[in-house]
């Protein structure tokens, strides 16, 4: 029959429709798990939209720390090279200081060298034993050795502590015992200081290696009386020798005979005038 002959072919047209169906009914529950899926993931965006909030803090958060740390940086590294040129000139005022404290341990030994303790004591020490002999010497003959000369150049403080002090003392010494210069009388003291003056020009001439040739003697005699004068007189007869000239100067008349060449000076209403004899 005609149904019998369309059978095959429906039988067909079924198994196509049936497949087709399959494949809808597989695409159907693929779309629900879909929509599934996406109704949970549509659930879900309230906690992801908060984590990507907090993501999106901390991001901010970080990216200030990093903007942070960058200028920390740049910080130290401008230190570390303020430090490194700190060093550098750290070394080059270690190496001057250095210089400088040797330059100034020989400043210190020249300002010793040449310090009241140094070259001017050692000076002193050399000099003052040998003025005190000449001195004595001289004195010696005008005071027919009653006197004697000390020159002290240090004393003890008052406090006996610390280092003498410096100074300069004349003491004299006579029959009656050492006493400091300003208690002896004119006529002594002149004695005193003749043969100081004497006796430091001719040590003063021998350490510098020249001549002496003359003395000045301005003055003195007449706080002399004739025995002090007299032993004057002798004291320069006995150092004529040591000098090329003795030039005295005195306005006593009795002491003009003395000496053999005289310049004698009288002034006058036109003034002075002088002549030798």
């Amino acid at each position: 029959t005609q149904a019998e002959a369309s059978l095959p072919a429906e039988q067909e047209s079924l198994a196509r429709t049936q497949d087709i169906l399959n494949r809808r009914r597989i695409d159907l529950e693929q779309a629900q798990e879909r929509r599934t899926t996406g109704e949970q993931s549509i659930s879900e965006l309230p906690q992801l939209q908060t984590g990507l909030k907090a993501a999106e803090s901390g991001l901010a958060e970080l990216e200030s720390t990093r903007q942070t740390t960058t200028a920390r940086l740049g910080y130290l590294d401008g230190e570390v090279r303020r430090l490194q040129s700190l060093r550098r000139e750290v070394s080059r005022d270690s190496a001057r200081l250095t210089a400088l404290k040797e330059d100034e341990g020989i400043y210190q030994e020249l300002v010793t060298a040449f310090g009241r303790q140094g070259i001017q004591a050692m000076l002193i020490e050399t000099v003052v034993p040998r003025l005190e002999e000449e001195a004595n010497l001289l004195l010696g003959r005008m005071t027919d050795n009653r006197m004697q000369v000390k020159l002290e150049t240090q004393r003890e403080r008052r406090s006996g502590r610390g280092d003498p002090i410096e100074t300069l003392e004349i003491n004299v010494s006579d029959e009656l015992g050492p006493r400091s210069y300003e208690m002896y009388s004119g006529g002594e003291a002149f004695r005193v200081n003749l043969s100081l003056r004497i006796a430091l020009s001719k040590v003063l001439a021998q350490r510098m290696g020249a001549p002496l040739p003359t003395l000045f003697i301005d003055e003195g005699f007449g706080s002399q009386d004739a025995a002090g004068r007299e032993r004057i007189l002798d004291v320069i007869s006995a150092i004529e020798n040591d000098f090329d000239k003795i030039i005295v100067v005195t306005h006593l008349d009795d002491m003009k005979d003395v000496f053999p060449v005289r310049i004698e000076v009288q002034k006058g209403d036109d003034g002075s005038t002088f002549w030798i004899s």
